[in-house]
């Protein structure tokens, strides 16, 4: 193990500058997100919790410039985006959206390369920082992993005081730190006193719920239009649980065509919460408010594991806390039916 004083970070940071586009976790916009680092602001450095804003835009923009293209003699050409993107490195993302990305990686990496997603992904490094002060809407210890865990990063720093302890996960982490001015290696006072914020944090997730309960249970709910609509009730369907979810990574495509023959095809996020989410030309599945906060529910909790198995969620508490109604997802995984096929199935049988 290594560590770094607090004071040493700067200039570090100037070091990887030379090579990356370096972001931080930032309020310099006015909302809580992780941005360029100016050389000066270091607040980031005593800021132990998760940005608003998820770092999975920087991997999957909100919206994105596929390719452009023109019509040329009747037919169309296609104009590629130029380039590789830049290399950049994310310092002090936590552990909950590390693992997000993760999680997204199984979808644009494994089951499909997506070489928009792949491009920016494979020129990043992501250099962890333990969250010692979770909030109390987070339930990550739940997911599997905890507030300091080092999963899917290439660095992971604690707080120790005055100083981080460096833990170089993978050989691109212990690339960048080869060599790198105040890095030193760490006592084994300091391995105790990390190993102390590690414990202390997991001890502040406070919130939990039970992932094997629920995945017994989802299957047999699927039908209950009553539970759903009750729970669904107060939804605006306003997306922001889905905008600010780590894990969330529908899409839509559009094609936008100008009056001189050229366009460009643009990808942008998209939302289960909306209306016209799945909406055809003959019908719309999911017409209803009830059937998109079903799908919601389902897909994190039982579609993606069935498909890769793990839960897409890591319980870092934006939906809840950012949700205009206080629409709260522990609770309604919390409150399913404790295990009959529904009680509209049952009053269709009683009938």
């Amino acid at each position: 193990m290594k560590k770094i004083k607090k004071q040493s970070i700067p200039e570090l940071l100037e070091k990887w500058q030379k090579e990356f586009a370096v972001f931080v976790p930032s309020k310099a916009s006015g909302v809580s997100q992780m941005e360029v680092w100016d050389g000066q602001d270091t607040a980031f450095l005593n800021r132990n919790r998760n940005t608003a804003v998820p770092p999975k835009e920087k991997f999957l923009p909100g919206m994105e410039k596929m390719f452009g293209f023109r019509k040329e003699e009747g037919s169309y050409v296609v104009e590629p985006t130029d380039g590789e993107p830049p290399k950049q490195l994310l310092f002090g993302i936590h552990p909950c959206d590390a693992r997000a990305i993760g999680i997204i990686d199984m979808v644009f990496k494994d089951a499909y390369d997506d070489k928009y997603y792949l491009s920016r992904r494979e020129n990043t490094v992501l250099v962890g920082m333990a969250c010692t002060s979770p909030y109390d809407s987070c339930f990550c210890t739940s997911l599997g992993f905890g507030p300091a865990d080092a999963m899917d990063v290439d660095i992971m720093l604690i707080d120790i005081g005055d100083a981080f302890l460096i833990e170089e996960v993978t050989e691109k982490g212990r690339g960048i730190l080869a060599g790198a001015k105040g890095v030193i290696e760490a006592t084994e006072k300091d391995e105790k006193e990390a190993a102390a914020a590690r414990e202390s944090a997991n001890a502040k997730v406070s919130r939990k719920i039970d992932t094997a309960e629920i995945s017994r249970r989802l299957p047999l709910v699927f039908n209950d239009r009553e539970f759903w609509e009750e729970v669904s009730a107060k939804c605006v369907s306003c997306g922001i649980c889905t905008f600010l979810c780590p894990t969330c990574y529908c899409f839509d495509i559009n094609d936008e065509m100008l009056q001189d023959g050229s366009g460009a095809r643009y990808r942008n996020w998209d939302c289960c919460s909306f209306a016209i989410y799945t909406r055809m030309p003959a019908e719309n599945p999911r017409e209803e408010k009830w059937r998109r906060v079903r799908q919601k529910v389902y897909h994190k909790y039982l579609f993606y594991p069935e498909l890769f198995n793990v839960i897409a969620c890591t319980g870092c508490g934006r939906c809840i806390r950012q949700c205009p109604v206080n629409w709260d997802i522990t609770q309604t995984l919390s409150n399913l039916p404790a295990g009959s096929p529904g009680k509209a199935e049952e009053k269709k049988k009683a009938s």
